[in-house]
């Protein structure tokens, strides 16, 4: 699948309007959590992944949530279940994940751009006054305050984390 939409600059625009507090970096090319926190030089937790989630409501209804939490965390999938009252809840496939949200895989920033898909993050990312992440492109990251973040992305905040 192609990516034709360049969600880092929708991105950048959206913070601009909103009067948002961040910085953009430009780095070499990285989706993983780990070895972009050591590129960016951030703390691990300060980061925040974003991965799209199918979440199977029953046998006829399906709905997509954008699911964020801290870097040093992995999803909670019972957490989701429960708060959705939902049948199932597994990763996306790869490519309805990147038609949602305009991104490839692991450039994928906390915000959604698309009506149908809903986002959702731990409260444990209010641990960190900034919070960091990839933003659009595996070669760019931005540090944004988290209160901007809350306020702009407006997620709902939701137990969805593991922590170890």
């Amino acid at each position: 699948m192609q990516i034709t939409s360049d969600v880092h600059e929708q991105l950048c625009a959206l913070l601009d309007k909103e009067g948002a507090t961040y910085r953009v970096i430009e780095h070499e090319p990285e989706g993983r959590t780990e070895m972009i926190a050591r590129i960016r030089g951030n703390r691990i937790e300060q980061s925040i992944k974003s991965m799209v989630l199918h979440v199977r409501l029953n046998r006829k209804e399906n709905i997509y949530c954008l699911a964020n939490v801290p870097g040093d965390c992995r999803i909670d999938f019972d957490g989701i279940k429960n708060h959705f009252n939902a049948d199932s809840v597994a990763f996306a496939f790869r490519d309805k994940a990147q038609e949602l949200t305009g991104c490839v895989i692991g450039a994928i920033p906390p915000f959604s751009f698309s009506e149908g898909l809903q986002v959702l993050a731990d409260p444990l990312i209010q641990e960190n006054e900034e919070v960091v992440f990839n933003a659009g492109r595996l070669d760019r990251s931005i540090f944004m305050r988290l209160d901007d973040y809350i306020r702009i992305a407006k997620p709902q905040l939701v137990k969805i984390a593991l922590r170890g």
